[in-house]
């Protein structure tokens, strides 16, 4: 039989206050951990919508069955919830670290990663539902053993405290432990401070409940949860350099985190020079002429005195159009601040975008190119639409019916738009998506493809840093109000950049991209 009272160290008042701050710090330790696994899969395997679904529907689920299994605990209930929230602090503190150890070390270069390590990620979204699961149960008997009350008012005032730690993490997240700390240190200062909240609970209000071997059991344990999360913590920003060297390999130059994304550079001289923004290779010195000059190249034949860039922060896309004479103006739209730094002030990425920012036609506006586009009055001859792949979420509104609609309406009446669509040999129907995308905005396409290279290390904008899904060409789309007269006028300029163009056959009976529906899928 459960004991219904406890003589306690503190008031009774004071103890039931106590309690609730345990539950109010272990709730938002808990939605830290979620939320952790969710920013980690997202950057780590792509599509956020996904991930964030996969996380959140198993760990609710698994919050059930650790409520259920908590029953039987009940009985030592001070004990066992020392020992749950010592696991639930290694665990959640170390999966973090985990996750990214599989990511940057599975099948050397990580190619196991995009199918087996899903099940990792379930794995501890199972586990850390379970022991969250288990918290509340253990924690209404313990509150009820300090004074007597209603279920259902015991209940209100344990969701309450619940419910306001759970926003105060969620909170804490973005706002705090990202910025001060980063993925990796904050999930372990979290694990930490679970374990220390727990401790706290167990041997300040409970230590009466626990035989001597018990109190040694919780504090050996204790002990060495917050020793391990000390030690990861001490060793993490060298575990973080030897993850990375794994992932993009031994010549990492720059790696910073912006405002926006993780920007990493490798190889310095020009044919060897990588790009990669969280994760996925951006640019390639090896090729990146290819890819440009396919995307911008046939856009060019025709009036182009006024250009946008929406995206290229690189600087690449800018310094293709500046090869043509006639331009007199070119507005780049880039979110990231830092990626235009780089551009600018690296040795190597500037050389190789031609110090593009240093001209004078060249102006950047550090903006998001979809709430640009709504306020744009100025009208341009070309817009070239240099942007992430479609298949990441944080992109699909910028391949949607209603983003095209804006930039149309900045365009001329004999305008061009060109489109980057991604990889046509792994995701055609990604790529035949944004052009019904396009023509459901009242545009009229030819779609087009250019080869990358065919041997080596092959590269492109959507290529992961593991080395997924090399493409081996790339999909484009050119669009206008008019069909615009593709292959005949741009054949010369594509072939020159050392690779083919080739008109594509549509493919019918795709719907469109919108805001509310979008269609892509990483």
């Amino acid at each position: 039989m459960i004991e219904s009272s406890v003589r306690l160290p503190v008031s009774p008042r004071a103890g039931r206050f106590l309690v609730l701050a345990g539950v109010f710090v272990c709730a938002a330790c808990g939605l830290v951990y979620e939320l952790e696994l969710v920013a980690l899969a997202a950057y780590l395997i792509g599509d956020s919508v996904t991930q964030a679904s996969v996380v959140l529907s198993v760990m609710v689920f698994a919050m059930g069955i650790g409520s259920l299994l908590a029953k039987r605990l009940r009985h030592h209930a001070s004990a066992w919830f020392g020992l749950l929230e010592s696991a639930l602090a290694l665990v959640g503190g170390c999966s973090a670290m985990v996750l990214y150890a599989a990511f940057a070390w599975s099948g050397g270069r990580g190619e196991i990663w995009a199918g087996g390590s899903r099940y990792l990620l379930v794995a501890f979204s199972l586990a850390i539902g379970v022991l969250i699961g288990a918290e509340v149960p253990l924690l209404m008997v313990l509150i009820q053993r300090i004074r007597r009350q209603d279920a259902g008012g015991a209940v209100a005032d344990l969701f309450a405290a619940d419910y306001v730690g759970a926003l105060v993490g969620g909170l804490a997240f973005p706002f705090l432990l990202l910025p001060l700390f980063g993925q990796l240190t904050g999930a372990l200062f979290t694990g930490s401070v679970n374990a220390l909240a727990g401790a706290a609970l167990v041997f300040g209000l409970f230590r009466q409940d626990l035989s001597v071997r018990a109190r040694w059991v919780l504090l050996t344990v204790n002990v060495v949860v917050l020793s391990l999360l000390a030690s990861a913590a001490v060793l993490v920003d060298d575990f973080e350099r030897a993850a990375r060297r794994a992932v993009y390999g031994r010549d990492v130059r720059v790696a910073v985190q912006t405002d926006v994304q993780e920007v990493v550079l490798t190889g310095g001289r020009r044919g060897s020079l990588d790009l990669f923004l969280d994760g996925r290779l951006r640019i390639s010195g090896r090729d990146e002429q290819r890819y440009h000059r396919g995307l911008v190249a046939p856009a060019m034949r025709g009036p182009h005195a006024r250009v946008l860039v929406l995206g290229g922060g690189d600087g690449l896309a800018a310094r293709e159009v500046l090869r043509h004479p006639g331009v007199r103006r070119v507005d780049v739209v880039e979110l990231d601040a830092g990626v235009v730094d780089l551009a600018r002030h690296d040795p190597a990425l500037s050389e190789l975008n031609g110090h593009a920012y240093r001209d004078p036609r060249v102006r950047v506006v550090h903006a998001d190119a979809f709430r640009w586009l709504r306020l744009a009055r100025t009208r341009y001859d070309v817009v070239i639409s240099d942007l992430p792949d479609p298949g990441i979420t944080a992109s699909t509104k910028l391949y949607s019916q209603e983003f095209y609609g804006l930039a149309t309406r900045v365009l001329t009446d004999g305008g061009r738009l060109a489109v980057h669509a991604g990889p046509l040999s792994t995701r055609a129907h990604v790529f035949w998506t944004v052009e019904a995308t396009l023509r459901a905005a009242g545009l009229r396409t030819v779609a087009y493809r250019v080869g990358g290279r065919q041997s080596g290390f092959a590269a492109g904008p959507d290529r992961t840093a593991e080395g997924d899904a090399a493409p081996r060409d790339w999909g484009f789309v050119l669009a206008s109000r008019s069909r615009p007269v593709l292959l005949r006028a741009a054949r010369s300029e594509v072939v020159r950049a050392g690779a083919s163009a080739a008109e594509l056959t549509r493919r019918p009976g795709l719907a469109p991209s919108t805001l509310v529906h979008p269609r892509y899928a990483n």
